[in-house]
């Protein structure tokens, strides 16, 4: 549900704040007073294109926001934190910049969006139907979630299209064993050859880098021996070493302590540094010890880097490239060698889940059959009542089980057929040329497929936000009140937001907004107002008798008003 929608500097819109309510919310106004802007703007916030020409002259940039109270539902959650986003006390801020440039900015929860995700949110926030607006009922995927709907098959629906997308994943694994299999064995001898290269050297992580150090060590040994053993003489050999003279030192502080005792602390402070030079001079004496000239060692040292430096040419810079290309040798020639076993396993299981999916997918079918029928029948009845009296509507669902044609909604291709005029044939939605037409077979279907249950209000959860922007085209008289009376009924389980120029379905309102355009310093306005009880009265009345209204048309309002609340 859309409780509150910001607009700035969009269009006419320098700036406005309206509050949307559960029920049903009507705007009027005089004709170009900016109602239909209203609409645009919360289509950019549902995906919908952005244009620099909707940036209000003299503007930077136009902004345009809304904060959705929207119910539990496991796809948004699913895609709200594929996203990233996180959704607070089931509210949800949407918002969109566009700047004079033509650069458009996506937000979702203040994160930024793009217009893709708008559009996969729009599911879960609103459908929008007007005159240019009908895109997502003539799609062949939403009038079947809508015959899914009135048949009350929604969870059978989604067992189909779990099912579809199991055996989707294991036919497709079973796909690609099964055609490289082939390849696979023809290179199990190269990948065996591989392993046993590697393996009979049996490298270690990091030996290479030890091997090289030992071999500098074995190629310089009387240069380290001349190092190491002038260090060891002038730190402790010598007469006058640093340990000789460390120790001097501190024999005289010990000395000096007796005889003053502020003088400790000098002592204490140099027992560390003799303590480090002796322990210096015993490590320089044990490397001194250790180091000799080996010829043989140096051989074997050279050898083994050789031949570890032929295994890095062939498999990996490194040691560790070398061994994690070995494990992955391994990993191959072990798919291979359980490849039957996965392929039978995987063949079963294909097997499996198409049986399901085809189970279901009967049942569905059959339920969606019986639906068809009995939604077109409905569908007439209101039409009827809308001042489309001749029109016929048919629902044809066509299935075909072959595996080619299956798909996540099952095995049936769903096709809403329409013929307005006497004598003509049944035609798909898009086929017809009247966007007053498609407004009322839109307010006709979500009439019939929105109001089986109880209000959303006693089902603990939020309704959906359904728009409908000049609905009354094309009709008036008893055809208005009708169309007014199924907004109404609508409105039960959903909130209904629609712009209308007919008193007679003003009347039926339960929040009233007027949106009027004015002059202001030498600029054009556009303003929106919740209208209180009295105000409401005048508009109808305005509605009724024009710029000038008579007393007469304030008694026929009020009249719409009482006849509405029946």
């Amino acid at each position: 549900m859309l409780v509150e929608l910001a607009v700035e500097n969009y269009a006419v819109i320098e700036k406005a704040r309206v509050r949307f309510h559960p029920g049903l919310n009507l705007l009027t106004g005089e004709t170009g007073s900016g109602k239909s802007i209203v609409v645009d703007a919360l289509g950019l916030l549902l995906g919908g294109r952005a244009s620099p020409e909707m940036v209000r002259t003299g503007a930077t940039r136009a902004r345009v926001s809304g904060i959705f109270e929207v119910a539990e539902a496991r796809g948004l959650a699913k895609l709200l934190e594929d996203a990233g986003i996180e959704m607070e006390d089931r509210e949800l801020l949407v918002e969109r910049e566009i700047q004079t440039g033509g650069k458009s900015r996506a937000f979702v929860g203040n994160r930024p969006a793009t217009a893709a995700l708008l559009k996969d949110l729009a599911v879960y926030l609103a459908d929008i139907h007007g005159q240019h607006d009908q895109q997502q009922l003539f799609s062949p995927g939403v009038q079947c979630d809508m015959l899914d709907a009135f048949a009350g098959a929604a969870d059978l629906a989604s067992r189909v299209t779990e099912t579809f997308h199991a055996w989707k994943r294991a036919a497709a694994e079973y796909a690609d064993l099964d055609r490289g299999a082939q390849e696979k064995l023809r290179l199990a001898d190269l990948w065996s050859f591989q392993r046993k290269e590697i393996e009979a050297v049996s490298p270690k992580p990091g030996e290479d880098a030890e091997l090289e150090n030992e071999r500098r060590v074995l190629r310089n040994v009387v240069r380290l021996q001349e190092l190491a053993g002038g260090a060891y003489a002038k730190l402790y050999e010598d007469p006058d070493s640093a340990s000789a003279q460390v120790g001097l030192i501190a024999k005289r502080l010990d000395e000096l302590s007796r005889i003053d005792e502020s003088a400790q602390e000098m002592l204490v402070q140099i027992q560390p540094a003799v303590i480090a030079l002796q322990e210096t001079a015993h490590s320089l004496r044990h490397y001194l010890g250790k180091l000799e000239a080996d010829p043989g060692r140096l051989d074997e040292v050279e050898n083994r880097l050789a031949v570890l430096e032929k295994l890095k040419r062939k498999y990996g810079a490194s040691v560790e490239q070398v061994l994690a290309f070995l494990e992955e040798v391994r990993t191959n020639l072990s798919a291979v060698e359980t490849a039957d076993d996965r392929r039978n396993a995987l063949q079963k299981e294909v097997a499996a889940f198409a049986s399901v999916y085809e189970t279901v997918a009967q049942e569905l079918s059959a339920r969606r059959k019986e639906a068809a029928s009995q939604l077109s029948k409905r569908v007439e009845q209101e039409l009827a009542a809308l001042a489309m009296e001749k029109t016929r509507v048919g629902i044809r669902v066509v299935t075909n089980r072959e595996p080619s044609a299956w798909s996540e909604r099952g095995t049936d291709t769903v096709a809403f057929l329409i013929a307005p005029n006497l004598g003509e044939d049944l035609k798909p939605l898009d086929k017809i040329a009247s966007g007053g037409e498609l407004s009322r077979v839109a307010l006709a279907l979500k009439t019939c497929v929105n109001t089986l249950g109880e209000p959303a209000a006693k089902k603990n959860v939020s309704p959906r936000t359904l728009v409908f922007d000049e609905v009354d085209a094309g009709v008036g008289g008893s055809a208005a009140e009708a169309v007014g009376r199924r907004l109404k009924k609508l409105s039960g389980a959903n909130q209904v937001i629609c712009v209308t120029h007919l008193p007679q379905i003003a009347g039926f309102a339960d929040h009233h907004y007027f949106v009027e355009k004015h002059s202001e310093q030498g600029r054009t306005i556009a303003t929106i107002e919740e209208l209180a009880p009295n105000a409401r009265t005048r508009e109808i009345g305005r509605m009724l008798s024009g710029e000038r209204i008579t007393q007469e048309a304030l008694r026929h309002a009020e009249q719409l008003l009482k006849m509405a609340a029946k």
